[in-house]
């Protein structure tokens, strides 16, 4: 089952609104990806499942609070940004990729989806100026190379459950990689949220920042 019921099963209360615009997210994806490489032709077959319920693991991890202010690194076509500035709507979303043609597809389904709590810039992350409560990416390098990208972007003040800093989602052993970092880090195994066998060996890394 890989649909948008595969999403309400985990997530029953989302708003009519927000199951027409992940419903018209994937469908804008979809055509997307027959133009621009985004994913795999065997994984478009799994999009629900290992793109945009992988996104939404993070909702399960942390409610963020409104007004919170979130910075995707390596966001490719818009994960897992895009699903979750649609799930919160009063969070601020800046979706970052080094790869010109990918934010084209981001900002261009923003605005198909008028999402206006969503900004997709053309960058590398080392360059981007401001301060955000939460790092959030899916993946796009090790630990040790990607901690460096984003030291000075996160705010002191915390204004959620948890203190603010990265929430990285990372799949198999964890260890070797953590040890690199020598950083304090919460490990979350996402089969405690899902059942499908793909997020067996999927997890949350929660590294507080300063």
């Amino acid at each position: 089952m890989d649909s948008l019921d595969l999403v309400k099963q985990y997530f029953p209360l989302l708003t009519e609104e927000q199951e027409r615009n992940l419903l018209k997210f994937s469908e804008l994806f979809k055509d997307w990806n027959t133009m621009v490489n985004l994913i795999s032709r065997k994984d478009m077959d799994y999009l629900f499942e290992r793109h945009i319920l992988h996104s939404l693991a993070i909702a399960k991890f942390i409610q963020f609070k409104k007004g919170t202010k979130i910075l995707d690194i390596g966001t490719g076509g818009g994960f897992p940004g895009l699903p979750l500035a649609i799930l919160f709507p009063d969070v601020h979303f800046t979706l970052v990729d080094s790869i010109g043609k990918k934010i084209k597809v981001v900002n261009d389904i923003a605005h198909e989806l008028s999402l206006t709590n969503v900004i997709g810039i053309h960058d590398r992350a080392e360059n981007i100026k401001g301060k955000f409560d939460f790092i959030i990416s899916r993946a796009v390098t090790r630990l040790v190379n990607f901690l460096p990208w984003v030291k000075g972007k996160i705010q002191s003040k915390n204004g959620n459950v948890i203190k603010n800093g990265l929430i990285y989602l990372k799949g198999g052993d964890l260890k070797e990689e953590l040890a690199e970092v020598k950083v304090k880090a919460k490990l979350v195994n996402l089969q405690d949220y899902f059942n499908e066998s793909f997020f067996e060996t999927k997890k949350i890394v929660y590294i507080p920042l300063r």
